[in-house]
């Protein structure tokens, strides 16, 4: 398995997202287990999931407790596996709302770590910046979670490069990912991974593969995706990860998975390098969305 970088932390270069194992569509508890588990035995070492991956705040905490059980059934070595939750996020009547006042960000930290079952969180993320908080607030919520020891990690997500600054300012080392919708078919966050390759911070895309069909089709826009595939024998699927893999040394795409096949098909974008001229033709498909 190839590894990369996150602060201390060397792990696969592919995680898993866990999202798709708590959204209305996921599957049962057992097929969602037994994908965790197809992709433990394949080598990934980071799962990614958040308290608020859950149908709605009446079972808040949902993906974390899927986590957690999938870890504790697991015959394999679990000691390798960073688990990587988010807080500052609530889920009313399905929706998503975000609440990063400090006293909330404390009591979503300490009851994520009862949810997980451990005493510090391996990779701590603050789930989006809430218009209604002063972001130095928050985040100096998230630095005093790091001093207290109740995390081992600080990342943030959906932010931009001014907030990444900021967060490096008031977080320092503790601070070591950037989580940030990345795609072929979204690209709003090119300007975010090129200041994380710069700042040796890792970068997450979440959605990696948003914008592809479950049939590959990403329309006539990216069509060079779909001739990569074709010329390669892979999915395009593989194609878009191993692009996004190319960016930069620092990315570390997390593909969401509910089925361990869907999980070991884009594993297999490890093994997949694209030339420079694939790679311009790649590039060029699509403007920042």
């Amino acid at each position: 398995m190839q590894t990369r970088r996150i602060g201390s932390h060397e792990v696969s270069a592919i995680g898993l997202g866990e999202m798709p194992m708590s959204v209305p569509t996921r599957p049962d508890e057992a097929q969602s287990i037994r994908t965790i588990h197809a992709a433990l035995d394949a080598g990934v070492t980071l799962i990614d999931t958040a308290n608020a991956y859950c149908l709605n705040n009446d079972e808040f905490g949902h993906g974390e407790r899927l986590v957690a059980k999938a870890l504790a059934s697991y015959s394999g070595n679990r000691d390798a596996v960073l688990v990587a939750t988010k807080g500052g996020a609530l889920r009313p009547d399905g929706r998503w709302e975000h609440d990063g006042r400090p006293e909330a960000i404390r009591a979503a930290c300490e009851a994520s770590l009862g949810r997980l079952g451990v005493d510090t969180i391996g990779l701590w993320q603050h789930h989006r910046p809430d218009p209604k908080v002063d972001y130095a607030d928050t985040l100096g919520a998230v630095r005093k979670l790091y001093d207290d020891g109740l995390i081992a990690m600080a990342g943030i997500s959906n932010t931009d490069v001014d907030q990444i600054k900021l967060a490096q300012q008031i977080l320092g080392d503790a601070l070591v990912s950037v989580q940030n919708q990345f795609s072929p078919a979204f690209r709003s966050s090119e300007d975010e991974l090129a200041y994380c390759a710069d700042q040796n911070l890792a970068f997450l895309p979440w959605s990696p593969l948003g914008g592809i069909s479950k049939a590959g089709d990403l329309g006539s826009r990216f069509a060079p995706f779909q001739q990569v595939a074709r010329d390669c024998g892979v999915s395009p699927q593989r194609v878009a990860l191993a692009w996004s893999l190319a960016k930069a040394p620092v990315v570390i795409p997390i593909p969401g998975a509910s089925r361990p096949e869907t999980i070991l098909d884009s594993l297999g974008a490890l093994d997949l390098e694209l030339d420079e001229a694939q790679m311009q033709a790649l590039d060029a498909t699509g403007a920042s969305a």
